[in-house]
This record gives C-alpha cells, structure tokens and sequence, in this order.
C-alpha cells in the first residue's frame, strides 16, 4: 500500500512507515530503560552513603525509576507489532550506548581532558561505530510486515523451514550444550551464553507474536480468542525464566564486561536466525540491503565490544546497574524483564 502526496513528493510506502515507527519506538523504549536503571542504581547508591533509615523502595527516586522502566519496557514491547523481528533485536545496542554517556556524565571524578580522553576513548570509539551500526541496521532493515493474526502464526509455526530449524539447531544443539554443562560440568562462558541465546532467540518469536496479536486485537480484529497466543505467552515466560538461572549462574562464574560482549554477539545472531526462519524477515530482500545490514550488525558488535573493554577499576559511583546492588535479588527481576527484548541487553547495565 502506498501513499501518494503529490507530484512533487516522492511515494512513501505504508510499510516503511510501520518500519520506522517500530525502530523509533524501540530506541526511545531503550533509552528510556537506560535512564531508568540509572536512577534506581543512583537511588541504591544514594541510600548506602547516608544515614537514610528508608527502604529504597520508599524513594521518589526509585519509583520514578520504575516508572520509567515500564514505559521503556512498553515501547520495546510495542515496537515488535511494527517492524521485522531481524530490525528490532540488533537495537538493543542503544542501551549500550545510552548507559556509557549517562556512565560518564554521572562520574564525580575531576579529570583533565587528556587524561579524560586516554581514558574513555575506547567508549567514545564504541558508541560512534554503534551508532553507524544502528543507521545501517534501520536503514537496510528487512522490510516485511505481514500480520500477526492467529493463522498466520499457525502456519509459520509448522512450516517445514521453522520445523527443520527448531530439530537442527534450538532443540538438538540446546540438548548437547545442556548435557555438557550438567554432565560435563563444562562451566564454559560461550556454552552458558549459548544457552541463553537459544532461549533468547525462543523469547523473542513469542514476543513478537504476543505483541503483534494484541496489536491486531486491538485494532479490530480479536486475536484472543486462538489458543496460540496463549501458546505463545506461556512460551515467552517459561523461555526467560530459564534465562534468568542460567544468567545468574554465569554472572557468578564470569566478569560481567566479557557477558555482555560475548553474549550480545551471540543471542543477536541466533534471534535474527530464528527471526528470519520463522518470519521469513528477510524474503524478497536484495542482496545489496542483505549485506548492509550483516555490515550493520558486524559494526554495532564491535561498538559493543569496544565500550565493555573500557571497564573501570574502581569509580565513586557505579553507572552501571549491577546485581550485587540491588538488595535480594530484585536486580535479577529487572535484568530479566529487559532480557525478554534480545536476551543480552540487560548485561550492559552491569558492566563496569
């Protein structure tokens, strides 16, 4: 479906808009989050430094916090209903990105510039590939926008690609990995995280088909009524509680810089794989718009990279949300809901 203004402007298709909104409302969701955690850490922090008997929920802080966490939560949710699987999950990159400069902007340290910049240049030089790795991901992004409706996902979910891929790589892979690492006791980084991108990559099919359903249901067409959306729901929940035992079992075991690197590039590549297999994101895509967004992607990993690798030794103020912060394990909870988007972004708040 397209629009026409006119003569003297150009045709806009009606799926590029739903394209764009979709990105944009994954990166204010983002940001939003990024903002969010912040101040319930700068909230934590805060509390411990002074005689304040109140508990951190009792803070307008904290709470102002949450608030900003469920609409950030709610804009990523949201942005799965508009644009392919494939755009949204690689956008995760902006809470990187975000978390490093409001990092840096709460750091109380006096510093001098060439000191500043021999300490923080590697930061700087991560956010600017991540940024261009962004650009290319929303520029050369799939650019499928098939409805979520009951049948539709129905059919993707026993369509023989999804099937051969789900017995070949998510269940058998999922298995072996599983049985080295209770059998085996192979506590390797890179099995633990490739559990949680296979699961990851499970979170946000669901997800997406959750979001897209109620989207649709609420434009008209009741979606509620299939039984795969409930499918679909207990699906996304039971896939992130699982990533949650296995997250906290490697934040004990590794540093949190080399989980966030390493498991950004590994649950990013695998959920884009399930996100093209079961959604077909990338059917009818010319090579050219293929290979910009693989560039795209291979970018925002190395701006990953490179912002994790410049961790601070010892800071008055942490930037970061960490999990030793939060009293119990309500740090945990948090870090979960996020990790539903792209089953790595949660990481990045406990770098540093």
């Amino acid at each position: 479906m397209t629009v026409d203004l006119g003569t003297d402007f150009k045709v806009f298709s009606l799926p590029d808009c739903e394209n764009l909104i979709g990105a944009l409302l994954a990166i204010f969701g983002h940001l939003v989050i990024s903002i969010a955690l912040n101040l319930q850490k700068y909230s934590h922090i805060r509390l411990a430094g002074s005689k304040d008997p109140r508990a951190y929920f009792k803070t307008k802080t904290w709470w102002c916090g949450l608030f900003l966490l469920v609409l950030g939560e709610l804009g990523v949710f949201s942005s799965y209903a508009f644009a392919p699987l494939s755009l949204i999950v690689p956008l995760s990159a902006v809470s990187v990105i975000a978390s490093a400069i409001i990092g840096i902007i709460f750091i109380k340290e006096k510093w001098k510039p060439k000191d500043f910049l021999r300490r923080y240049v590697l930061s700087f030089v991560g956010c600017g590939l991540a940024i261009i790795g962004t650009y290319l991901l929303i520029t050369f992004g799939p650019n499928s926008h098939e409805k979520m409706t009951g049948e539709n996902i129905t059919r993707h979910l026993v369509s023989w690609p999804f099937l051969l891929y789900m017995v070949r790589w998510p269940v058998t892979l999922f298995c072996l990995l599983l049985y080295f690492y209770k059998e085996k006791n192979a506590n390797y980084i890179v099995v633990i995280l490739l559990l949680v991108a296979l699961l990851g990559s499970m979170t946000v099919v669901t997800v997406k088909a959750v979001a897209g359903m109620i989207v649709v249901s609420i434009q008209g067409n009741l979606q509620l009524d299939y039984p795969i959306f409930y499918i679909m729901l207990v699906c996304m929940i039971a896939t992130a509680v699982f990533q949650a035992t296995f997250l906290a079992q490697a934040s004990q075991l590794y540093d949190s810089s080399q989980i966030a690197s390493i498991g950004y590039i590994l649950s990013t590549t695998i959920a884009i794989t399930a996100g093209a297999t079961f959604y077909l994101d990338f059917t009818g895509e010319d090579v050219l718009h293929i290979c910009m967004f693989a560039l795209g992607c291979l970018i925002a990993f190395l701006g990953v990279f490179l912002i994790t690798r410049n961790r601070k030794k010892s800071v008055p103020f942490e930037p970061y949300i960490s999990m030793d912060a939060m009293p119990g394990n309500s740090g945990l909870l948090l870090s979960l809901w996020s990790w539903k988007r792209c089953s790595t972004s949660v990481l990045f708040f406990w770098v540093l």
